[in-house]
């Protein structure tokens, strides 16, 4: 539970934090997450954990949540447990924790418009990522107007439960997959690695992104090389083209040049000929020679899919669950009579 809500709230930052993962963060949630589920048998509220993690401390001293969490845990006898939040507060005295960080970004989803999404006081909950053994569909709708910063953070949430639990399934015959309609801000070093885990888990994610500007550049080669299927729309720039270009590859193909040589007659009625040839059609005489050989070239280059590609198509490679992968080909996005058949190169 750490280790995502860890993902949710700092993934995006996790390259500026000391150490260069959010493995810190991580440790500093489980250091309360944990002693609070044992003492109080549930997982804490937003507004619980953002106290916890952002209460003054008068003189050095525990603040006031800290300290009913610590009597509880001693009361039931949770020494373990206890020593855990003792280690939280002393971290929290030093400079650069990464305590005040996580309690702002608690901040943002600590609002009314969450009250009702966040705690259930009947104890029931909408939906489980738990429960993708069964059939079902579930749309998630992110308040990305009024509360851009928290549907980023949400977006973050979902990808990171559903690599989890899509992995930890126990029946594994349905096929799960998360579509996310705009992956911009998702894209982190732990979601790669938990995306590629899906394909052996029966499981896949179809992330949609307006540019891979909004991928960490870091993260960009290694995002396309850890899904299998690639989709580029028209309209792409050509440096987000040479992404994909560099990732398709290159083919085989079979370039013929043809070029045209004067003839030179060393006879004297051959020249005689091609003088009168020349005085009539009023040019040399000539000959073709074919030159067939192979080079390599790209399947689609920056500047095709930059500029070649219609509206209403893309270029799009598959690959199969059991590794084989097919060339890139163009097809036609349009809906059927709204303009031909789907193409293909």
């Amino acid at each position: 539970a750490a280790g995502i809500l860890a993902e949710a709230l700092v993934g995006d930052l996790a390259a500026t934090l000391p150490g260069g993962d959010g493995r810190r963060a991580a440790t500093a949630l489980a250091q309360l997450i944990g002693p609070y589920r044992a003492a109080y048998d549930r997982y804490p509220t937003v507004s619980e954990l953002r106290e916890l993690l952002d209460e003054p401390a008068p003189e050095g001293a525990a603040g006031p949540a800290s300290a009913a969490l610590r009597e509880r845990l001693l009361a039931a006898g949770h020494h373990a447990h206890a020593r855990e939040l003792d280690a939280r507060e002393r971290q929290a005295t030093r400079p650069g924790d990464v305590g005040a960080l996580l309690a702002d970004r608690l901040a943002l989803l600590d609002r009314p418009a969450f009250a009702h999404s966040f705690h259930h006081p009947d104890g029931g909950e909408p939906f489980s990522l738990r429960a993708l053994e069964h059939p079902l569909r579930v749309r998630v709708d992110l308040p990305e107007r009024g509360h851009t910063e928290a549907s980023r953070m949400l977006a973050r949430l979902v990808l990171a439960q559903f690599t989890q639990c899509a992995v930890g399934r126990g029946d594994r015959s349905l096929f799960a997959c998360l579509v996310l309609d705009d992956a911009s801000s998702t894209v982190t070093a732990e979601a790669l690695r938990g995306l590629q885990r899906l394909r052996s888990a029966n499981a896949g994610a179809v992330l949609a992104l307006r540019t891979l500007d909004d991928v960490p550049e870091a993260l960009r080669s290694a995002l396309l090389g850890a899904v299998g299927c690639r989709m580029a729309f028209s309209g792409v720039t050509t440096w987000d083209g040479a992404r994909f270009a560099e990732v398709w590859g290159k083919e085989w193909v079979e370039d013929r040049d043809i070029t045209d040589r004067q003839i030179i007659a060393h006879e004297p009625l051959t020249r005689a000929t091609h003088v009168v040839r020349r005085l009539v059609t009023g040019r040399a005489v000539t000959a073709q020679s074919v030159t067939t050989r192979k080079v390599e070239r790209e399947r689609w280059s920056a500047s095709e899919l930059a500029h070649s590609v219609p509206a209403g198509h893309a270029v799009l490679s598959v690959t199969s669950v059991r590794g084989a992968s097919a060339p890139p080909v163009l097809v036609d996005l349009r809906p059927p009579g709204a303009g031909g058949s789907a193409g293909r190169r």
